[in-house]
């Protein structure tokens, strides 16, 4: 693929990426003279009609939206029977790139991602898509600092109908609950997803782990996302509980589309510890000055300032009065009595209200701090006996159903715990009380026929079994490219009938068939088989009648056993035929001639009697001397007697 011309105008460079339906190449486009990604669908899929359907679904999704966040598609077309999609390159890593390298992310860096992916996700769900497939490896950090979103793969429209059919669709580990369970996504699926990536980029690990897909996609179904600080202590508060709204199990109770996410983010940016403004300080409180035993009402009364119900009333009528009034002592007293009684109340009723409001603070936080009203997360009592599991729930503050129940579990062993009812990590009410379910062992399945079939369904008929993510690829031409060829245990044989559920197998996929090269030219051959990834080793030439001076004879594995992508293939390279040239033989004897002729490796023909090749000399001989003939063909000699 590396050279070629895609439509007449995209000129192949180099290979960037390579996906389940398609890879990524960079590549010029020469009529814009610019570089672009070029991704063109797998030749084995573009007769499936689903897949065709399903690429040509990403470029019509990304193409409608216009968000810097989001990363551009400049075309869509088929070039033959290739498809192909045009979009913007972006040259840096991605997401996951980043957590490989660094583990996890700062609270800082975490919200600068989110946020950058939050604008592009609610970019595509106000124009209707929803995405389906929001994962680390789909978000974009180019070198230049833009972070953008990629990969709508899996987009559909939200108006229409979002139910994934028989096969769930995106990536295991960011599945929401009702995808696993009921096969719908929405936009608050895309959130659940996003709310998984802060999760991992947070505390560098994902919530939910197992051997076996089927046991991560129960616990999304079952189990609720832990905090991220349980893991990272430490971590603002304000992004737990942005993880847990995101996450939350049912759909209802998360934000309605990324834009909702998006301003909740915001504002959390903004009043994180450290980034409030400082200088807040307490009300201000006036104190009144005291009066003095007596004093005089004059016509400047209005410049007096009232404290009281009482002291308004009495300077109110004061005003009507047209001359300066002296007040005595006895009504100067009795305007400090009357203002200090109220005064008084006023306290009594304001330390009151303060020492209930202190109880009610007081009896609130022992309620949901130690009291009945308080929460606590079901400690993780999985793979151990039931007695010791009773003792550590009960430590946690929850009581033990006294009957236990009984399910299959692939890796835990008969009569341990499997799982809890509430779900292990759930926040319940403290006194809650929980359901033991005791392992039966693995479940006996039977294991579907998935020789013949894409590698792709092979894998999902094989769910509840852990199959290795990387196949075993081999070339054969009986079965197609991308079908499975056999079904391998974890020692390398072929699988029975029934497995264990979670048993380890690993699917053997066909590459499809060795090229034959026979008759081609070195280069050739060599290019042939470097594009199914074959390297090639040429032998010594030899000569071969039959085939050209320079061209491959025959091609053959340098080892025996399977031949997967990588191995050797030894090409036998022709020198075409063994020419040399006849002697000449002409005026020797019979015998004479016969023997140098088969000295020069020619066999020898005449229609002569040998009784009489003392008497004979070589006149003529076919083909004549010099020419170049090949050897070991036949020289025929004609003799006649001298006498």
């Amino acid at each position: 693929m590396i050279g070629r011309l895609i439509d007449g105008r995209y000129q192949v460079r180099s290979r960037i990426a390579r996906g389940g339906m398609a890879t990524v190449y960079l590549a010029t486009d020469l009529r814009l003279e610019r570089r672009v990604a070029i991704k063109i669908m797998h030749g084995h899929l573009a007769d499936d009609n689903t897949f065709k359907s399903r690429f040509v679904q990403e470029a019509r999704s990304a193409a409608r939206l216009a968000h810097p966040n989001v990363v551009n598609v400049f075309d869509q077309g088929q070039d033959s029977d290739m498809a192909y999609m045009v979009m913007e390159y972006l040259p840096g890593i991605t997401l996951r790139d980043l957590l490989k390298d660094y583990g996890k992310l700062t609270p800082e860096q975490t919200i600068d991602i989110v946020t950058a992916v939050l604008g592009g996700l609610a970019a595509a769900h106000k124009a209707g898509i929803v995405h389906r497939d929001m994962k680390p490896e789909n978000v974009l950090l180019a070198d230049d600092g833009r972070i953008k979103l990629g990969d709508f793969g899996l987009a559909r429209a939200t108006s229409a109908n979002t139910a994934t059919g028989q096969a769930l669709l995106g990536t295991i580990a960011y599945l929401s609950p009702e995808l696993v369970t009921r096969g719908v996504a929405d936009a608050r699926s895309d959130i659940y997803a996003l709310g998984i990536m802060m999760y991992e980029m947070l505390t560098g690990e994902q919530p939910f782990v197992g051997e076996a897909p089927m046991q991560i996609a129960y616990q999304h179904a079952n189990d609720s996302v832990p905090a991220p600080s349980l893991k990272v202590p430490g971590l603002p508060r304000e992004l737990d509980e942005l993880v847990l709204w995101a996450t939350a199990r049912d759909p209802e109770d998360r934000p309605r589309d990324a834009s909702v996410m998006l301003e909740q983010l915001q504002l959390i940016a903004a009043e994180m510890p450290g980034t409030a403004e400082p200088g807040a300080t307490a009300a201000t409180t006036v104190l009144p000055s005291p009066l003095a035993p007596t004093m005089v009402l004059a016509g400047g009364i209005d410049e007096l300032a009232a404290d009281s119900d009482a002291e308004t009333q009495i300077i109110g009528s004061a005003r009507h009065r047209t001359g300066p009034v002296e007040a005595t002592s006895a009504d100067s007293t009795a305007l400090l009595r009357s203002t200090a009684a109220k005064r008084k109340r006023r306290g009594y009723w304001l330390f009151a209200l303060i020492v209930l409001l202190a109880g009610l603070a007081a009896g609130t936080g022992w309620y949901f701090g130690s009291g009945p009203g308080s929460r606590a997360t079901v400690p993780d009592v999985s793979n151990q006996s039931a007695d010791a599991a009773s003792t550590e729930l009960v430590a946690a503050g929850f009581t033990v159903a006294d009957a236990t129940t009984s399910c299959s579990h692939p890796t835990i062993a008969p009569d341990l715990v499997a799982s809890t009812d509430p779900a292990i990590g759930s926040s319940v009410a403290r006194g809650s009380t929980v359901t033991l379910c005791l392992s039966t062992g693995p479940e006996i399945l039977d294991v579907p026929a998935v020789v013949g079939i894409p590698e792709a369904d092979a894998r999902t008929q094989l769910a509840r079994f852990a199959v290795a993510e990387a196949a075993d690829v081999q070339f054969t031409g009986e079965q197609p490219q991308g079908a499975v060829i056999a079904l391998l245990d974890a020692d390398g044989n072929p699988v029975g009938p029934t497995a264990p559920e979670g048993a380890a197998m690993t699917l053997v996929v066909s590459a499809g068939p060795i090229p034959d090269v026979a008759g081609l030219s070195v280069d050739e051959a060599t290019a042939a088989l470097d594009a199914v990834n074959l390297e090639t080793i040429a032998t010594d030439p030899v000569f071969d009648s039959n085939v050209p001076d320079g061209a491959v004879i025959a091609a053959s594995p340098q080892e025996e056993g399977p031949v997967r992508p990588g191995s050797a293939i030894v090409l036998t390279i022709s020198k075409g035929k063994d020419l040399v040239a006849i002697p000449d033989v002409v005026g020797m004897g019979m015998q004479e001639a016969i023997d140098t002729l088969k000295a020069a490796e020619f066999e020898v023909s005449y229609n002569f009697p040998e009784p009489l090749f003392p008497f004979a000399k070589v006149v003529e001989i076919d083909p004549v001397a010099g020419t170049q003939a090949e050897r070991h063909s036949t020289v025929h000699i004609t003799a006649q007697v001298t006498l």
